[in-house]
């Protein structure tokens, strides 16, 4: 008799190309999605095993009662961050069916506890996120760093398994055209979200200013009111060598403008931005990042040389033929299809 696995996601950009991988490469007759409608919705593949929530008020109290039931029904329940309260609330009223749950963590979902604005809000939330997050089965990541720190502020006793998670930490073969730029392509921060810390890493950068240097800054998406702030103050400090990203790229001519990157600097005092840390690093990039952060610790036991922000006083770019091969090995397609298998396995 085959298991039966529930997936439970908002539907962000990684969703899409998640179901479809699994889908492609396992037994979609296993496999369910209950996706609440996102930014990614439109990307989604017609599938008899996927399920979209509607956006009016039945069609959400719809959605959760559906969903509370798959829930009691599958073998194993994969609940794709823990963004959702309602979706905590229901782990909260019905605690038995923590322990065939495995949370996949994202990093904000997690460092609200630490980063979270401590407001009414923030502890009613956390009052049903605390005992969910402590008994829940299963912690999903290949950051132990944020085990730990889930053991540490939530007393989570789950297991951990190392997985990948989605296609975009997968290393990505992609032919660096040689140009003629002279320039320093630099990119700092991944998105308009506060925690890139944008201002603070663009202070680095003051000493070159009169350097030979681009600055391309992707803002496409978080606060349009924090945008603006770091597209005054880049421009200010750099005029016309400051380049904010506003629009969202394709995916393929994302890569490219990531292909043509020198230096890369992601000033977030949390885990973040892996998918453009991991492109970057298989593409032979020089990438900065903050030495207290999760993530490097990780990249530090597989032997993948990184820069420290707080260092940072050159635009030298160093040897990066090992992080090549160290990245290709790690985050290949075979090593995160045999993750997922051991994954759906438990």
């Amino acid at each position: 008799m085959s298991k039966k696995i529930l997936h439970i996601a908002g539907c962000d950009k990684f969703i899409p190309p998640y179901i479809q991988f699994v889908n492609e490469n396992f037994n979609s007759e296993e496999h369910e999605f209950i996706i609440n409608s996102g930014m990614a919705s439109g990307e989604l593949q017609s599938s008899s095993n996927i399920y979209l929530s509607g956006n009016s008020t039945f069609s959400k109290l719809k959605h959760y009662f559906h969903l509370l039931i798959k829930m009691h029904q599958a073998d194993k329940v994969i609940v794709h961050a823990l963004f959702n309260i309602k979706i905590v609330q229901i782990l909260f009223f019905a605690p038995w069916l923590l322990k065939k749950c495995c949370w996949v963590i994202w990093g904000g979902d997690l460092y609200t506890y630490q980063l979270g604005k401590r407001n009414k809000k923030w502890q009613i939330n956390e009052f049903f996120r605390r005992p969910v997050i402590k008994r829940i089965g299963h912690l999903v990541t290949y950051i132990e760093g944020d085990i730990a720190l889930a053991r540490k502020w939530y007393g989570a006793t789950g297991k951990y398994q190392e997985c990948l998670m989605y296609t975009s930490n997968l290393y990505k073969e992609y032919e660096v055209s040689e140009n003629k730029k002279t320039s320093i392509n630099i990119q700092v921060g991944n998105s308009a979200d506060p925690s890139n810390n944008h201002i603070e890493a663009l202070e680095k950068l003051l000493p070159f200013k009169d350097e030979d240097i681009c600055i391309f800054v992707p803002l496409s998406y978080g606060s349009k009111e924090y945008a603006k702030q770091v597209i005054t103050q880049g421009k200010e400090w750099f005029g016309d060598k400051f380049k904010p990203l506003t629009e969202f790229m394709p995916f393929e001519e994302y890569l490219s403008f990531l292909g043509s990157i020198d230096i890369a600097i992601f000033n977030h005092k949390r885990q973040q931005a892996m998918g453009n840390t991991i492109t970057l690093l298989g593409l032979g990039k020089t990438v900065y990042l903050r030495s207290d952060t999760s993530q490097w610790p990780f990249f530090e036991t597989k032997g993948i040389k990184i820069g420290d922000v707080e260092m940072f006083n050159s635009l030298e770019r160093y040897e990066t033929k090992e992080n090549i091969k160290i990245v290709k090995e790690y985050f290949s397609q075979e090593n995160y299809k045999n993750q997922l298998a051991k994954l759906f396995e438990i």
